[in-house]
């Protein structure tokens, strides 16, 4: 195995460790579905810490250290806005976990394949 795939699945293997926590991923698909293929979010579209929150029952110190892990490993990014902090994926992150679960094959949930028939699209566009 090559130094490439070997240091390609210890990423992807924080990523997977990130979300493995059920209140994480709910997180991180609450912030997924704002994403359109292949961009950022729009300002519009991000959502600010305490709306993440709603839902989960967590108190506000549990859900900003669950948005830390996120942000660390690189599935979401942060942004202070005045009194609010907004956050949303990252597109190449939900690139990444898209082309993983298209190359591993199997199974694929019908979302992440359409997410990766755009995010093909998008990439195919764009040369």
């Amino acid at each position: 195995m090559s130094n490439y795939l070997i240091k390609d699945a210890e990423e992807l293997a924080e990523l997977f460790k990130a979300l493995s926590n059920p209140h994480r991923l709910k997180i991180f698909v609450n912030l997924a579905r704002c994403c359109r293929p292949g961009q950022a979010c729009a300002p519009n579209m991000r959502a600010c810490v305490g709306e993440l929150g709603n839902g989960l029952e967590l108190a506000p110190s549990t859900v900003s250290h669950h948005l830390k892990e996120l942000r660390r490993v690189g599935l979401i990014h942060m942004k202070r806005a005045g009194q609010h902090v907004e956050c949303w994926a990252d597109p190449e992150a939900l690139a990444r976990l898209g082309d993983f679960f298209n190359f591993a094959g199997g199974d694929v949930p019908p979302q992440l394949v359409a997410f990766t028939t755009a995010q093909q699209k998008t990439k195919g566009d764009q040369r």
